[in-house]
């Protein structure tokens, strides 16, 4: 199993944070969210990771070098050279078209209890982390979900009818690789500016996906200050738990 880890762009709504640097190396306790991510998934066994740079790709790779040398792990990029005028249904294609394996997508500005990765990795499926339990907004990444087929995905959804919110946490198996990659081809063929996650939808449709429900545990997606503040609240508690 690979670890896909997304880490393009330019974060601008954290702004002047990620200034000089991109979201996932931004650090909570001088440790940058990317590790904080890695230890998460090497915990649950996964050695293998694929980092999509783009915005301040140097300082990533930087960071790599010692990632590798610390945590004796396989890590290579992919370059997403067009990450300011792109998407994550770009950044995402980059990576997943060259792979042959069970692949885990995280959006790399996620701050996860480890237990959500490892409730993941369980499901030998497809299969998309979604939030149960958090009262959702018009922000919200939103799915309607019906008979395990999504029926509709993203941010316009009513949220009296949704089912959840999508964490940007995902599992895609080897044998729907094929299948997910050419519907992103078309998503990207469609509007560069797509993301990724609508890609599940026609997916569900086609083969059928599951779902891993939070059920309370907690999690947060670092967009603006407000996130960055719980993040620092997330981490003290998650340092607990282990």
């Amino acid at each position: 199993m690979i670890a896909v880890i997304l880490a393009a762009g330019t974060g601008t709504r954290l702004m002047p944070l990620t200034r000089d640097i991109p979201k996932p190396l931004l650090e909570i306790d001088n440790v940058s969210l990317l590790e904080r991510m890695m230890i998460n998934c090497i915990y649950n066994e996964i050695e293998e990771f694929i980092i999509v740079v783009g915005h301040k790709k140097q300082k990533v790779l930087e960071k790599i070098n010692y990632l590798k040398n610390k945590y004796k792990v396989k890590i290579s990029t992919v370059e997403n050279k067009d990450y300011s005028n792109t998407n994550t249904s770009c950044s995402v294609n980059l990576a997943t078209q060259i792979l042959d394996d069970d692949v885990i997508i995280i959006n790399g500005d996620n701050v996860v209890d480890y237990r959500i990765i490892s409730g993941l990795v369980e499901i030998s499926e497809t299969a998309l982390v979604v939030d149960n339990c958090k009262k959702l907004n018009e922000e919200s990444f939103k799915l309607r979900i019906e008979h395990n087929v999504i029926m509709e995905i993203g941010k316009g959804i009513n949220i009296n009818t949704a089912s959840g919110e999508f964490i940007g946490i995902s599992k895609v198996s080897k044998h729907d690789l094929p299948q997910f990659n050419s519907i992103l081809k078309d998503l990207i063929a469609e509007d560069v500016q797509n993301y990724y996650d609508l890609a599940y939808k026609e997916l569900s449709e086609k083969t059928g996906i599951d779902y891993f429900y939070t059920n309370g545990l907690k999690w947060t997606e670092i967009d603006d200050k407000n996130d960055w503040e719980y993040a620092h609240v997330l981490i003290e508690e998650f340092d607990n738990i282990k």
